[in-house]
């Protein structure tokens, strides 16, 4: 009997002092992006958030399988271009873009030697493409701009955007349009030329991908996406700071120095949004509904979640 009650009496000792040692908070998540200068900023939010948090960043190389993750429940928070995002809300799918990632970024290249100075000039020219990404909305607005139908006047070859530059090298294609930094690429090796860079005035400008989460993340844990959102917004704001450091990173992804230089003047890293990069969203959704691309108009006032945002603007001071 005595052994049996010092061994209750230990029991309680443990319990209570358990009870009085509030067990550590350890915040976790799960982040994708691509591996380009455009979208690296997730690869910083390490310096920007508390040391017991526990953060991965995974690498993507298609926005589809980065929005599949993120739905699954693989993922907490993602890249993804705006285009998609529309689409994927005109499903109703329950995304939420919850910050700005990158502007510009889209190229047309045409072959060094081709004798094409004019997006006209692609009359009867085979053009490589990606469907349903912006720089494929891109690509159809510029023809449409030039009296092109894109359906009658050019060829349009789906190629992946990693098989684009051989194409045209190997003049498989005329032309293609693009992210970087394979547009750069194709100057700095001399193989391709800028023809333009497609960026269309009709209310879009140069929007181009963002931040997404999923409605049951903010519902469920808006202090985490808030976290990641603010992280994202200094490590912006620390790479634009700081051009050569942000270029030298991304070089360690594989792309030469040399041409990141390039590639710099047609990126755009941002982190902010508004009312009026919400206006220019909405007139892209009433633009890829016109071509085609989605068949309902999403409400994009839900799509949009700008209080993320606006907290990391006063955390920033800005």
């Amino acid at each position: 009997m005595r052994t049996l009650a010092l061994l209750f009496v230990f029991g309680v000792f443990l319990l209570s002092g358990c009870a009085n040692q509030a067990p550590a908070a350890v915040n976790e998540a799960r982040v994708g992006t691509w591996k380009t200068a455009q979208t690296i900023q997730p690869f910083l939010y390490r310096n920007h958030l508390p040391a017991n948090f526990k953060l991965e960043v995974l690498p993507f190389t298609n926005p589809g399988d980065q929005k599949a993750a993120l739905l699954a429940g693989d993922l907490d928070m993602s890249g993804t271009t705006i285009a998609l995002a529309i689409t994927a809300a005109s499903r109703g799918e329950p995304v939420v873009v919850v910050g700005g990632l990158c502007n510009k970024c889209s190229a047309l290249v045409v072959r060094n030697d081709a004798n094409i100075h004019t997006p006209a000039g692609l009359r009867g020219k085979r053009i490589a493409y990606v469907p349903g990404t912006m720089h494929h909305i891109l690509l159809l607005e510029t023809l449409s701009r030039a009296g092109l139908d894109p359906e009658k006047d050019v060829e349009l070859k789906r190629i992946d955007f990693f098989d684009m530059g051989q194409a045209l090298a190997q003049g498989a294609v005329d032309a293609f349009c693009s992210g970087e930094p394979y547009p750069a690429l194709a100057v700095a090796k001399g193989y391709g030329r800028i023809l333009a860079y497609p960026y269309y005035d009709n209310g879009v400008g140069a929007v181009n991908a963002g931040l997404l989460t999923t409605r049951a993340n903010i519902d469920n844990n808006g202090e985490l996406i808030q976290q990641l959102v603010t992280a994202h917004a200094r490590s912006t704001e620390y790479l634009k700071a700081n051009p050569g450091e942000w270029l030298d990173m991304a070089a360690g992804f594989g792309t030469n120095r040399a041409v990141l230089d390039i590639t710099a003047a047609n990126i755009d890293l941002v982190w902010d949004l508004d009312k009026d990069y919400i206006r220019q969203a909405a007139n892209l959704a009433a633009r890829m509904k016109e071509l085609g691309m989605i068949s309902e108009i999403p409400d994009m006032e839900a799509l949009f979640d700008l209080r993320f945002v606006e907290q990391a603007r006063m955390e920033l001071e800005l």
